[in-house]
């Protein structure tokens, strides 16, 4: 017995086939889609990692830059030992003296290798509430309102960042 094919049988066929390209279509849509979802996942995560990446990088530096912060500061009272015993010894001639300058300018050359910067206003420079603390305020003639009078401590920045400030005597207008 031979197959004969009936209309009915040939559109059924062609139906089924139809339905089974539009469902290959819908499943390669779907793909297409969740690819694309995918490429745009792993460029938001590749983003992400550099962007944790360069900032592993700038805390690391931070860190470097201000390890020894705590190490200065302890030093900055021996500085200022230092340079008064040297002011009370101003008028002797003595090896106890060049021995205590040398060993204040041999401090200096470490602490400013480490990144330490001296904040020591001169008489008549402006105020600076970022790197001077006002003690007081007295009227002068000698020098224009808002500016350094006297200085009684040194201040100091640590590569730009304030580790202490000058404290000084600001002139004030009548």
């Amino acid at each position: 017995m031979t197959q004969e094919h009936t209309p009915n049988d040939t559109s059924a066929n062609e139906q089924a086939e139809h339905d089974r390209a539009e469902a290959l279509a819908a499943k390669v849509d779907e793909l297409q889609l969740s690819l694309i979802q995918l490429k745009e996942e792993q460029l938001r995560e590749r983003a992400d990692l550099e962007n944790q990446r360069k900032r592993m990088i700038r805390d690391v530096e931070q860190a470097r830059k201000f390890a020894n912060e705590r190490l200065l500061g302890d030093l900055l009272p021996v500085l200022d030992s230092l340079e008064r015993g040297l002011q009370s010894a101003a008028g002797a001639d003595s090896l106890v003296r060049e021995g205590m300058d040398l060993t204040l300018k041999q401090l200096l050359k470490v602490c400013e290798s480490g990144g330490l910067v001296e904040v020591a206003p001169a008489a008549g420079t402006a105020f600076n509430p970022e790197h001077h603390q006002a003690m007081t305020a007295q009227h002068s003639d000698a020098v224009p309102p808002n500016s350094v009078i006297q200085v009684f401590q040194k201040g100091y920045l640590l590569n730009d960042r304030l580790l202490r400030p000058a404290l000084v005597v600001v002139s004030q207008a009548e």
